[in-house]
């Protein structure tokens, strides 16, 4: 039975979406803060977080952070802001979904059901081929990123976007299919925040967007890896 962890202050939120949970077969725990939540998701490991925006202490987003920087688990945000801004920040933070409040219990659950069919046969997918172009190499067992040799030091999601395009050199990726492969929905913000994951790739792989050794613009669509690599 899979896990989802609910990280909520408040604690009839927690219980509303802890029944609908628990219906739709997950085994549900919960937590009021986010040092809390912190402490129950190195502990026990969910399959998903479920993380309020606001919280007492640690805030919402930077425990989406503090997760994603030594996890994979996938996280869907709750979030009473709808401002673009905004929900380019959770993308940022490395949230793999959001539902906005007030909400539905019912689509929430379909989003996580969602979220957990996407990110498990995308992780599956690459995680026996060790993949090389160029300079430019990625073992998906270890998660490790290197150019010309030296390491280099990858958020999930970068590493994610890095392995669905190299494991195609050359194909065309619009970035609605990027989002797809990586966090399983994809509208105008989120397509926009794509851009931002791809810069902060650029930036740690050491590829100048004007002159790119390993990923391509193709304007108007979206991004390729070079089939040379560089």
């Amino acid at each position: 039975m899979p896990t989802v962890l609910v990280v909520d202050d408040e604690a009839n939120i927690r219980e509303l979406v802890g029944v609908y949970l628990t219906a739709a077969g997950f085994s549900v725990e919960q937590a009021a803060t986010g040092e809390e939540g912190l402490r129950l998701a190195r502990s026990l490991s969910p399959d998903l977080v479920v993380l309020d925006i606001m919280l007492p202490g640690i805030g919402g987003l930077e425990l989406c952070r503090l997760l994603r920087a030594s996890s994979r688990v996938p996280i869907v945000m709750l979030t009473a802001r709808d401002s673009d801004k905004d929900k380019v920040a959770l993308l940022e933070a490395g949230a793999d979904d959001y539902v906005t409040k007030p909400f539905s219990p019912a689509e929430l659950v379909a989003r996580v059901r969602a979220v957990m069919r996407r990110t498990a046969p995308a992780a599956a997918s690459v995680r026996d081929a060790t993949l090389v172009l160029g300079g430019l190499g990625l073992e998906p067992d270890t998660r490790e990123v290197t150019v010309d040799g030296v390491g280099v030091t990858l958020t999930a999601k970068e590493f994610d976007l890095l392995a669905t395009m190299l494991a195609e050199p050359g194909v065309v990726f619009p970035r609605e299919r990027l989002l797809e492969r990586a966090w399983g929905f994809s509208d105008y913000v989120e397509a926009r925040g794509i851009d931002v994951h791809i810069r902060h790739l650029r930036e740690k792989l050491g590829d100048d967007a004007s002159a790119p050794r390993f990923i391509e613009t193709v304007r108007g669509v979206g991004y390729r890896i070079r089939k040379d690599g560089g």
